[in-house]
C-alpha cells in the first residue's frame, strides 16, 4: 500500500504528513521519503518531549533533578515534568540548542510561550531531528542513550500500536495527542526509532490532524482533558489505524522491511488508560 492509497479518501479538512530517514555508516545509501496532504505545519503536541529532555541535560547542573523530570516526561508523557524542563531551562535555550545540534529550527508558539506542545513542525523536520538524536545515542552519547531507552519503555497505552505495526518490540516510540478547544480536529502524532547496529538508524514519523466536529463529542473530550483523564481512546478511534499505516508505509518506502511490509492487524489498538 502506497501513500496515495492512504490519502485519496481523506476529508478535505484533514492534514496528514509522514516522513522517514534511513542512514548510517556501513549501510546502504541514505534514503529519505515524505508526503504532505493539507497544511504544511502542525502543532507538535508531545512529539518532541524526548528531544527537549536530551538537550536540557546540558543546562541543568543537578543530574538527579534532570532525570527526575526528564524520565517521566518521556516514559509517561508527563506535562508537569516537561514544563519543569521547558521553563526551568528556557524555551528559547532548548530550541536554540536543538537547532545547533540537529540543524532543525523551530520557533516559539504565538501567545503563551509555556505551551511547549504548540510549537509548529513538519514531519520531515521531526524525522531529521530524531535521526541526529538516534545516531548520537548509538554512537555513545550517554544522555541520548538514556532518553532512547526511555522511549523503548513507553507503554502500549501511549504507543497507539506503533511497535506492533512496525514489527519491532524494541523500537523507541513517542506519540503526541491533543485536541485544543479552538480546533475542530484531533492531532495524533508518532515517531518510531529503529537503530540497526553501528550508527545505522531508521526513523519514521506520522502526523495527523483529523476532523473532530461533533459538538457533544468535543465537549466530552474537553471535560476529560480538564479533569486530567485519559483521551487516548478517542484519538485511537479517530486516527489510530491511519497513523499505524503511515508508519508502516514510510518504512516500506525506505526499504526497511526485507520481506515486504508488515501490516497491523485489523482492530489492533492500544489499551485504554481511562
Amino acid at each position: 500500500m502506497g501513500f496515495n492509497v492512504l490519502l485519496k479518501d481523506l476529508d478535505h479538512s484533514a492534514t496528514v504528513q509522514a516522513a522517514g530517514i534511513r542512514r548510517g555508516y556501513g549501510g546502504p545509501p541514505p534514503r529519505t521519503v515524505g508526503v504532505t496532504c493539507g497544511m504544511a505545519r502542525l502543532r507538535c503536541a508531545s512529539l518532541l518531549k524526548p528531544l527537549y529532555a536530551w538537550v536540557s541535560a546540558d543546562h541543568i547542573a543537578d543530574a538527579g533533578r534532570w532525570r527526575r523530570h526528564a524520565e517521566p516526561a518521556v516514559v509517561v508523557s508527563s506535562n508537569a515534568d516537561t514544563l519543569n524542563l521547558w521553563l526551568g531551562v528556557g524555551p528559547r535555550v532548548i530550541l536554540d540548542d536543538l537547532r545547533r545540534r540537529t540543524g532543525v529550527a523551530w520557533s516559539l508558539p504565538n501567545g503563551d510561550p509555556s505551551r511547549f506542545g504548540s510549537v509548529e513542525v513538519s514531519a520531515s523536520e521531526v524525522a531529521a531531528a530524531y535521526a541526529v538524536f538516534a545516531q548520537a545515542a548509538v554512537a555513545g552519547d550517554p544522555v541520548a542513550g538514556a532518553v532512547l531507552e526511555w522511549m523503548r519503555q513507553v507503554s502500549a497505552s501511549q504507543a497507539f500500536g506503533a511497535r506492533e505495526a512496525v514489527h519491532s518490540p524494541g523500537a523507541g516510540i513517542k506519540c503526541g495527542w491533543y485536541g485544543a478547544p479552538d480546533e475542530t480536529c484531533l492531532r495524533t502524532h508518532a515517531v518510531a526509532l529503529l537503530p540497526r547496529g553501528g550508527t545505522r538508524v531508521t526513523v519514521a514519523v506520522g502526523m495527523t490532524a483529523l476532523p473532530f466536529t461533533g459538538g457533544r463529542e468535543r465537549e466530552a473530550y474537553q471535560e476529560r482533558v480538564g479533569k486530567g483523564l485519559s483521551v487516548e481512546a478517542e484519538h485511537e478511534k479517530v486516527a489510530g489505524t491511519l497513523l499505524r499505516e503511515l508508519l508502516v508505509t514510510t518504512l516500506d518506502e525506505l526499504g526497511h522491511f526485507r520481506d515486504g511490509p508488515v501490516r497491523p492487524q485489523e482492530g489492533s489498538r492500544p489499551s485504554d488508560r481511562s
